[in-house]
């Protein structure tokens, strides 16, 4: 007779630090694999502002967020639940909600939303100022193996989420893997990617997030025509569901329930050196001064993991600097730091058991277990290793250390890498799950502890923290996301529009490309390097990364390819009052960088399948050239007015179709806009607003317009709650006898800000004027450009520009352009 010790599964769960999880286990074991029930309303109660509904089969709680969102939460006995990763801790919960209760219905009105529980059969529905928005289907299901919600689509409706895809800004049909995985070298087809997104902005105006952070699946209406269904192996069975009047209220009402991106510093907004990758001191050194010496500006310099060892494979997880290749890295980092120059260094969450910090990662219970308890070691690419917890408090406090000593050192910026984990067993035991329970919430709770403890640590400082995979709300932790190892080819290139849409319309509003393309590439194609670096100029990160066969940094290609993209970089440069003010707007209202052009027009719906071209920040208009040997683009407009930014041609309609050659890619400016720029930046340190141009580009469709710039020190966190800013607000009103101009300043100030500004202002496709007034000062309209001085103003007759060049001091200052 065989005897068998009934505690053995306790002592192993006791070991592994999961006793707790024994009864969930066993009651979960004992499910049988059966369809669901009809689900039945029992009873409710109102629980500090909570709703809680017994049903026969689940308890569900409705918590409200804000007016227009709201949390459902379905438990059943037996099954686990890990805490929520895409809410924000902040919350607040100070929502007057309103109940009504009926013989068929629960009606719970939060402001904007309401919830209509249907008691029998159970069933939510939503509306929004009381039309129908969204409901559930069958709702919540669970057994031994999956759980999830089913919801209703309309015939009509297209759905744009799933985060990083390439399949079409419309993902209705689609049934998308919800398990964040590496795809190198993708060109134009993947349904699986770095940072995958368990969320849906629907053309109806509403945002579904399945908070689950599981292996799992999102079927688009694929499966079944018009059902949405979230499934997963396990996790929070929970949602979220968001309302908004308008696609920019829908985003802002969203960011408030998962988070605001905090302001990044403004060196973010620079230009990158980076490859895979800087192989010695002296080559970072040298590559600095060729920028120098070739006239590119320059902010940030990034180096992959050569920092810790001389080549690939074998040294993972020492994040420690090879003094052979890096002999004075403090010297070195202090020297660049001195020229206005940055350094951002690669981290991996793998310990390889070759590398110098394995026995003390191991000491020090950093590692996520295997099923006895002891580290778990796979073969990966890299080598054998293990990987960093960072679920448990051992692990954070643990590669903390190792972050917190390369910081004195000087280190300024964070890049995770691998973070999907790129490899994840599904036997891997963390301190709250399996693998395969928290996979996709890895590199969330890794960005969050680089965040919490970079705040701590430097509580004025703006963190830089740059990562490839995280979970919806990763954004409140600072996150800036690339879209992985894309091939170095134009099928490279063409998807990386709607790439960073679809993220930034679901909070992260930083995803841009490695410029230039990273993986692959027999020789260097001129043409394509130049089109992806003169797209960059208008997405959020400006940082050419490749593998090292080619150069991805432009001083070492030839003059023309050099002459070409000096003069995008240095636009970046210029633009960057522009560009600030679109990150201040981020952190205020979630509203992404680039926006698509259904913003513009939100009952056209053949608008929402755009991805060839899209809206930087308000004003511009931008279709990146992704196509070899183009001389015209086709630009689908979104209505109004569009100047060519380039030359002053204007276009209307439906449709332009703009001519193109190697120096110029399609970018318009709207009618009625004014655009800030700045000059004879050598990088972001040297950013000063005291001699500011403004472009107004005045035609009779916008008769007024404003505008702004936001400015701050652009290192000081939360430099606007704390008042440490200004804004420079401008307005042009169109009246019988000309153009009215006023500027205003709001705000305290902050350490360095001009105390008075030299402002040009150039208004375009305007006629010559009879007088230019300041106030009661009438400036004296000169007849050569060179003349043009303090005070005065000056007709382009060839390009019906005016030139108005005035000394803005006083708090409020007005000008008027007499015709």
């Amino acid at each position: 007779m065989k005897v068998v010790n009934s505690n053995k599964p306790t002592r192993l769960l006791k070991k592994l630090g999961l006793a707790t999880l024994l009864p969930t286990l066993l009651a979960t074991a004992a499910q049988p694999a059966l369809a669901e029930s009809v689900r039945e309303y029992r009873s409710h109660q109102l629980l500090d502002n909570q709703l809680v509904i017994e049903t026969s089969d689940s308890q569900v709680t409705l918590t409200p967020v804000n007016p227009s969102a709201l949390e459902v939460h379905y438990q059943r006995d037996g099954i686990k639940q890990l805490p929520s990763f895409a809410r924000a801790d902040q919350l607040k919960r100070d929502v007057s909600a309103q109940l009504r209760v009926s013989q068929d219905a629960l009606q719970y009105a939060l402001g904007d939303l309401t919830a209509v529980i249907h008691k029998s059969p159970f069933a939510i529905e939503y509306l929004r100022d009381g039309k129908p928005l969204l409901s559930e289907e069958h709702g919540f299901f669970a057994n031994q193996t999956m759980r999830g919600f089913r919801f209703t689509l309309s015939d009509n409706e297209k759905l744009i989420g799933g985060g990083q895809r390439v399949l079409g800004m419309d993902r209705r049909g689609h049934r998308l893997p919800l398990y964040n995985r590496a795809h190198y070298g993708y060109t134009t087809e993947s349904d699986q990617m770095y940072f995958g997104l368990p969320a849906v902005m629907s053309s109806n105006k509403y945002i579904l997030l399945f908070d689950n952070s599981a292996t799992g699946a999102m079927d688009l209406g694929a499966s079944e025509a018009n059902v949405l269904q979230f499934e997963a192996q396990a996790g929070r069975t929970s949602y979220i569901v968001v309302a908004g009047e308008t696609y920019p209220q829908l985003i802002e009402n969203y960011v408030n329930v998962t988070g605001r991106q905090p302001m990044p510093p403004r060196w973010a907004l620079g230009n990158f050196a980076s490859r895979f990758g800087y192989r010695t001191e002296q080559e970072v050194r040298d590559v600095v001064e060729k920028f120098r010496e070739e006239d590119f500006p320059l902010d940030a310099l990034v180096l992959d993991l050569y920092w810790f060892g001389p080549d690939i494979k074998g040294h993972m997880g020492n994040l420690a600097w090879d003094k052979n290749a890096f002999p004075t890295p403090v010297d070195m980092m202090a020297d660049l730091r001195a020229r206005g120059i940055e350094t951002i260094l690669v981290t991996e969450p793998f310990v390889l058991s070759t590398s110098e910090r394995w026995s003390d990662a191991v000491a020090s219970n950093a590692l996520a277990k295997n099923l006895a308890g002891n580290p778990k070691q796979f073969e990966f690419y890299f080598g054998n290793t293990g990987l960093i917890d960072v679920f448990s408090e051992d692990g954070r406090d643990w590669i903390w250390e190792i972050y917190k000593d390369l910081k004195e050192q000087g280190v300024s910026g964070w890049w995770g890498d691998l973070g999907e984990p790129e490899v994840h067993p599904a036997d891997t035991v963390h301190a709250i799950g399996m693998a395969d329970e928290i996979h996709n919430a890895y590199g969330h709770r890794w960005a969050q502890m680089l965040f919490e403890n970079e705040k701590a640590d430097s509580p004025e400082q703006r963190p830089f923290i740059m990562m490839r995979a995280g979970f919806p709300g990763s954004q409140r932790y600072g996150m800036i996301p690339w879209t992985g190892d894309v091939a170095r080819e134009w099928g490279g290139l063409q998807p990386q529009v709607e790439l960073s849409l679809q993220m930034g319309l679901l909070g992260f509003g930083y995803t841009h490309s490695d410029l230039g393309g990273f993986a692959g590439g027999e020789k260097f194609d001129r043409e394509l390097y130049i089109r992806w670096l003169q797209y960059g100029v208008f997405q959020p990160v400006y940082r050419p990364h490749a593998q090292e066969h080619i150069a991805p940094e432009p001083v070492f290609h030839d003059r023309k390819t050099r002459n070409i993209t000096r003069e995008f970089v240095k636009l970046r440069y210029q633009l960057l009052p522009y560009n600030y003010t679109l990150a201040f707007e981020n952190s205020q209202t979630g509203m992404p960088l680039m926006r698509p052009l259904f913003f513009e027009n939100e009952n056209d719906l053949a608008l929402m399948d755009n991805k060839d071209a899209y809206l930087w920040g308000n004003d511009f208009l931008v279709a990146p050239v992704t196509a070899e040997d183009v001389d015209e683009v086709a630009v689908q407009l979104p209505g109004g007015i569009w100047f060519d930014y380039w030359n002053d041609n204007q276009y209307g309609g439906d449709l332009a179709k703009i001519d193109v050659d190697l120096e110029t890619i399609p970018v318009l400016v709207r009618a009625g806009a004014f655009i800030p720029t700045v000059s004879g930046l050598n990088n972001t340190r040297d950013y000063s607003s005291a001699n500011l141009r403004l472009d107004y580009y005045a035609h009779e469709s916008a008769p007024r317009s404003s505008g702004y710039i936001y400015e701050d020190d652009g290192i000081t966190a939360d430099a606007y709650t704390k008042g440490q800013y200004e804004k420079l607000t401008f307005a042009g009103e169109r009246t019988e006898s000309g153009i009215a101009f006023r500027f205003d300043h709001e705000g305290n100030g902050y350490t360095g800000a001009p105390q008075a500004r030299s402002i040009e202002l150039v208004l375009h496709n305007v006629a010559q004027p009879v007088a230019v007034q300041q106030g009661e000062q009438t400036l004296a309209l000169v007849r050569k450009e060179s003349a043009l001085a303090e005070n005065t103003a000056w007709y382009n007759k060839r390009a019906k520009t005016l030139h108005v060049k005035f000394n803005w001091s006083e708090k409020s200052q007005s000008l008027t352009v007499i015709n």
